[in-house]
């Protein structure tokens, strides 16, 4: 579940190994291009935790943010 806090929705995913938590950071980095919306993010291992917030609206979060977020949830739902 995304948790908005400090102008930035935040969200921690967990896989079964490296592998998957880098395919996953694949395929959402195809739909961040495609909305031109780019998270903050980091990988260690099978954690990614992914932070979004709209830079050009002063750092707040924006409808942009919600929609990013919709569609990461829509990739992580492959690997559950």
């Amino acid at each position: 579940m995304w948790n908005e806090a400090n102008n930035r929705l935040e969200r921690t995913f967990q896989f079964k190994d490296f592998m998957e938590a880098f395919s996953f950071m694949t395929e959402v980095a195809f739909h961040a291009e495609k909305q031109n919306h780019h998270p903050n993010w980091s990988n260690v291992y099978n954690t990614v935790t992914i932070h979004l917030n709209t830079h050009d609206a002063g750092n707040i979060v924006t409808e942009k943010d919600h929609q990013l977020a919709k569609a990461i949830d829509q990739v992580y739902q492959k690997y559950q």
